[in-house]
């Protein structure tokens, strides 16, 4: 399996919610935290350490895209690594840039920087995060996340 594959392996389908509407960043935050813990990935303590991480720096990774995750405190708080993935119905501010998509990360250990290089990677490229923006299905989410075929 490549890097990039994985990213869509981490992502349960219960753990994407499309057209989602939030009141502002804290609420996106919560929203993404909620997701993880529903999926059994972590625990409902993790979301308020997503809040805490994101309120001492941004996690805005660009093109529209922000990926919250836990302190390194919390990573007792994570049973697997995963993401989950929120699509905005509309864009939010975030800490002055524009978001639509929220990518939350539950990683044990030191996995969160991996996951986040790893994303991070994969969105460089502005038509997989333009994907990404326009998905309406989780198939369209997964593909996203999911390496382009050569050719």
């Amino acid at each position: 399996m490549t890097r990039a594959a994985s990213l869509a392996s981490l992502v349960d389908p219960s753990a994407v919610a499309l057209d989602v509407a939030v009141t502002d960043r804290d609420d996106a935050v919560r929203r993404a935290g909620e997701l993880l813990v529903d999926s059994g990935a972590a625990e409902p303590g993790y979301v308020a350490a997503m809040l805490e991480r994101e309120r001492a720096v941004t996690t805005f990774l660009g093109e529209g895209i922000a990926a919250p995750h836990g302190t390194l405190r919390s990573r007792g708080e994570v049973h697997r690594d995963a993401l989950s993935v929120l699509r905005l119905a509309a864009p939010i501010d975030w800490a002055g840039e524009r978001v639509e998509v929220v990518i939350g990360i539950a990683a044990g250990s030191e996995g969160h920087i991996g996951m986040l290089a790893r994303l991070a990677s994969r969105l460089l490229d502005p038509a997989a995060a333009a994907d990404l923006r326009a998905a309406v299905t989780v198939d369209e989410v997964l593909a996203a996340l999911s390496p382009r075929p050569a050719g």
